[in-house]
């Protein structure tokens, strides 16, 4: 039964499509069909309105972050599969015919729940990428591929040179968040194959706030 609402609770969280819902309430524009098509924040901000992408990014953020956090508080025995199942909610929602966005912010949301830590990690990474190359493709990928390499760096360091364990990695609760954070790597890769392709082509959309 405990797995069962975990896995209900988590996808359906991740599944809303707030970037839609958003620009087609207060703005009559249906995102798909504006940029890339994707329903994230960075591309409801190609509508121009940047208080809806700010808002998208804080809820798509906000519904990685809950499932997560009430899995980590009730279910910790199932912190993989929450943490899984809402990211797979926003790639493949099953309201949109499983054609959902990149997950970024939703795996923002996982990590903020998972550790302060590697949130801010991650953040810090998209932010200083991006204000380098200007492509939010880029910087998301980079990030991802960042908080893996520094957490397994660390997790390996840790038993070498006896670094105290903090409450923000809670490796305790979570049986291989290297791993987890590896399989989110290559997923962020697979939701940026087009990305990939169009960066390849030079035809990739730059960022423009």
């Amino acid at each position: 039964m405990d797995i069962f609402f975990v896995i209900l609770f988590s996808y359906v969280s991740g599944s809303i499509p707030f970037g839609l819902i958003l620009t087609k309430i207060f703005g009559n524009i249906d995102v798909r069909k504006i940029g890339s098509g994707n329903i994230g924040a960075t591309n409801v901000l190609r509508t121009g309105n940047k208080f809806l992408a700010l808002t998208t990014l804080i809820l798509d953020i906000l519904k990685g972050f809950i499932p997560v956090s009430i899995t980590l508080q009730y279910f910790p025995e199932l912190i993989q599969l929450s943490s899984l199942l809402a990211f797979l909610g926003h790639v493949f929602p099953v309201w949109l015919k499983f054609k959902g966005g990149k997950g970024v912010a939703t795996y923002l949301g996982i990590l903020l729940a998972l550790s302060i830590q590697l949130g801010l990690l991650f953040m810090f990474t998209w932010l200083t990428v991006s204000l380098m190359f200007k492509y939010s493709s880029v910087s998301s990928m980079f990030a991802s591929f960042t908080v893996f390499v520094i957490y397994t760096v660390r997790e390996i360091a840790e038993p070498i040179f006896k670094i105290t364990s903090d409450q923000t990695f809670k490796t305790h609760e979570i049986a291989s968040l290297s791993l987890l954070l590896f399989i989110f790597f290559i997923l962020i890769i697979f939701t940026h194959r087009k990305n990939i392709s169009n960066l390849k082509n030079n035809t990739e959309h730059k960022i423009k706030i």
